[in-house]
C-alpha cells in the first residue's frame, strides 16, 4: 500500500459530479497516514456536503477566502505554507480555466497562486468541455507552469456520453499523489522521544530541577516527523510548541516520564531519550510548604529510576539511543555509559559550553556507538537534528532492513 506518513495534503474540490469520489479519496489518503485538509468552492458544496468531507478528513473544512478564524485572517497564506501537496479533484473546465488565467476570486484558486507545493490537478468534465480547444489551451498553460494533469480517464459519464473527460479512480490518485514523493528514512517507524528537564517537588511550591529547554529534544521530534515518523514526545515541563504532525504527553516528574515511556516502549521502534532527567528526587514531599524555620535544612533524597537503561533492557527493545550532557572528559563518560546502559548509540555534548546546549539555540555533539564516533560540528539546533534524525535512521535500517516494509 503507499505509504504517506505525516505527509500533509490539501485537497481541492470544485463542483461536479465526480466530487462523490473525493470522499473516498479522503478516506484513502487518511489510511495512507495522510495529514488531509479539504477546501472546496461554492459550486462543490451543491455535490457534497462539507460535513461529510469534515468527518472523513478529521478537520474542519475550508471554504471562504476571507477567513476571521484564520491566522490574521490570511487563510490561503496559511493553508498555502501548510501544504506538502495540493492535488484539486475533481478539478472542473470552470476551476482549470480560472487556474489558467492567474485568478484569485475564491479561497482554492487563490492558495493555488499562493503556494510553493506541487500542484496536481484531476480533470473532471463533459467529454466535449474536455475536448473543447480553450480547455485543451488551458491544461497546456498549466502544464507549461508545472502544474501536474492527472487524466482524465476515458469511459462512460453521468450525461450519458462516453469518452475521456472521467476524474481518475482514488486508487489512482493516491498512487499518483505517493509517487511525488521520494522515501523517508523514517517513513513507517514509530519513534518516541523524551525531552525537557524533569521537577521533583520538595513540597507544594518548590522543587529541584535542571536548565534543559526541551529545545534540542522538540528539535528531534520535528526532525523525526519530517522524516515520515509516528512521532510520539514526553516531555516534561517547557515552554515550547508542539511540533507539527507530533504526538505529545506532558509529564513533569521523573516518575511520570518513567510511566509514560515504559507503557508506551513496545509499542515503538525506536526510543531516543534526549531529557534531562533527575537522578535524584526528595525521599518525601511535604504536604505543606516548607517555612524558613532554621539556618540549615536536610533534604534526603533517592534515586530515580533510570529510564533509557530499563528500555534498553527489556526484551523486546526498541532501537535505544542515549544521551550524555556532560561537563568533563565528554566522550569518554558518554562510552561509559553506551556501554553499561546496552544502548546503540549515544548522543554526547558538552553542556559546560554557554555558546551550545541547555537554552542556546545551537548544539556540537558526537554520535557514538559500538565501533566509531560521528562528530557533528557546531550548528542550530535544527540542523543537528535532521543531521542526526538521518544517522539514527540509517543505522536503524542497516540493524532492521525490513522495517516499516508492513506499515
Amino acid at each position: 500500500m503507499a505509504t504517506l506518513n505525516n505527509r500533509q495534503i490539501l485537497l481541492g474540490v470544485t463542483g461536479g459530479i465526480a466530487a462523490y469520489k473525493s470522499a473516498e479519496l479522503v478516506r484513502r489518503l487518511r489510511d495512507a497516514g495522510a495529514v488531509v485538509r479539504v477546501v472546496m468552492t461554492r459550486a462543490a458544496c451543491e455535490f457534497i456536503t462539507p460535513l461529510t468531507m469534515q468527518a472523513l478528513s478529521g478537520n474542519p473544512v475550508h471554504r471562504e477566502l476571507l477567513d476571521e478564524t484564520a491566522e490574521a485572517a490570511m487563510g490561503h497564506i496559511e493553508l498555502a505554507r501548510w501544504a506538502d501537496l495540493v492535488l484539486v479533484a475533481p478539478a472542473s473546465a470552470d476551476f482549470i480555466a480560472r487556474l489558467a488565467h492567474g485568478l484569485a476570486d475564491d479561497l482554492l484558486a487563490t492558495l493555488c497562486l499562493a503556494t510553493d507545493a506541487p500542484v496536481l490537478v484531476a480533470p473532471a468534465m463533459n467529454q466535449a468541455m474536455w475536448r473543447n480547444p480553450a480547455t485543451r489551451h488551458n491544461c497546456g498553460v498549466l502544464a507549461q507552469r508545472g502544474v501536474d494533469l492527472l487524466g482524465p480517464g476515458s469511459g462512460s459519464q453521468a450525461c450519458g456520453d462516453t469518452g475521456p473527460g472521467r476524474m481518475l479512480e482514488p486508487a489512482e490518485l493516491l498512487a499518483a499523489v505517493a509517487s511525488r514523493f521520494a522515501p523517508r528514512n523514517l517513513d513507517g517507524i514509530r519513534v518516541m522521544i523524551t525531552a525537557g528537564p524533569t521537577r521533583e517537588a520538595l513540597d507544594p511550591v518548590r522543587y529541584i530541577s535542571n536548565h534543559s529547554s526541551g529545545k534540542m529534544g522538540f528539535a528531534i521530534a520535528a526532525a523525526a516527523a519530517e522524516a515520515g515518523a509516528a512521532v510520539t514526545l514526553v516531555s516534561g515541563p517547557v515552554h515550547l510548541d508542539t511540533p507539527a504532525r507530533v504526538a505529545r504527553i506532558d509529564v513533569s516528574s521523573a516518575m511520570e516520564m518513567h510511566e509514560a515511556v515504559m507503557s508506551r516502549a513496545a509499542q515503538c521502534d525506536i526510543f531516543i531519550a534526549c531529557a534531562a532527567v533527575a537522578d535524584y528526587r526528595p525521599e518525601h514531599c511535604a504536604g505543606q510548604k516548607i517555612k524558613k524555620s532554621t539556618e540549615r535544612m536536610d533534604v534526603r533524597l533517592v534515586r530515580n529510576p533510570d529510564i533509557v537503561a530499563d528500555v534498553a533492557a527489556l526484551d523486546s527493545r526498541p532501537f535505544t539511543v542515549g544521551f550524555a550532557a556532560e561537563t568533563t572528559d565528554v566522550v569518554a563518560y558518554a562510552r561509559g555509559k553506551l556501554a553499561a546502559k546496552r544502548l546503540d548509540l549515544i548522543v554526547a555534548n558538552d553542556v559546560a559550553r554557554g555558546d551550545i546546549g541547555f537554552n542556546s539555540e545551537f548544539n556540537e555533539v558526537c554520535l557514538i556507538s559500538a565501533t566509531d564516533t560521528t562528530e557533528l560540528a557546531r550548528g542550530t539546533k535544527a540542523q543537528i537534528a535532521r543531521a542526526l534524525v538521518a544517522a539514527i535512521g540509517a543505522r536503524y535500517r542497516v540493524d532492521n532492513p525490513a522495517a516499516g516494509e508492513a506499515s
